[in-house]
């Protein structure tokens, strides 16, 4: 008797299961437990045409078979380079004495700000020599190369 009981139990119960979960719209389980509302409005796709400068479909270069087209061989642009003019060399400027080194130099038009065609900028003066930087305690993983 009691085989009988659960078995009619059973059977009421698959009923009211049935009955309970043919009421619902759609049998997705993950939609019992989300709290999340779509937002109001109409959805328009961005792109209706497609996404402009880029071409639908598989590209060209993923085809099987695929051959890309031979570019032409550009000509060889012949081009004349003019022939450098001939550089005179200028003449070396006699060594200062040590009398005429610590004497001032009359200003003239040869120390003008603007350099002269013939004559070669001299070198800049080196830049003054820096101090060796103190050193410090640690010297992990390597010190800084001195300048």
């Amino acid at each position: 008797m009691r085989m009988r009981q659960r078995r009619t139990l059973a059977v009421a119960l698959l009923l009211a299961f049935g009955l309970t979960a043919s009421g619902c719209s759609t049998f997705d389980p993950t939609e019992w437990f989300n709290q999340k509302k779509p937002l109001p409005g109409e959805r328009k796709p961005v792109f209706p045409q497609g996404v402009p400068g880029v071409a639908q479909g598989v590209p060209a270069e993923l085809v099987e078979g695929y051959q890309p087209p031979s570019e032409p061989v550009p000509e060889p642009k012949v081009v004349e380079k003019p022939k450098p003019k001939p550089r005179v060399a200028a003449k070396p400027k006699p060594a200062p004495q040590p009398a005429q080194a610590a004497a001032p130099r009359p200003a003239s038009a040869s120390t003008s700000a603007a350099p002269q065609q013939g004559a070669q900028a001299p070198w800049p003066e080196a830049p003054p020599a820096r101090p060796a930087p103190a050193q410090s305690q640690s010297v992990f993983p390597d010190p800084p190369p001195a300048r």
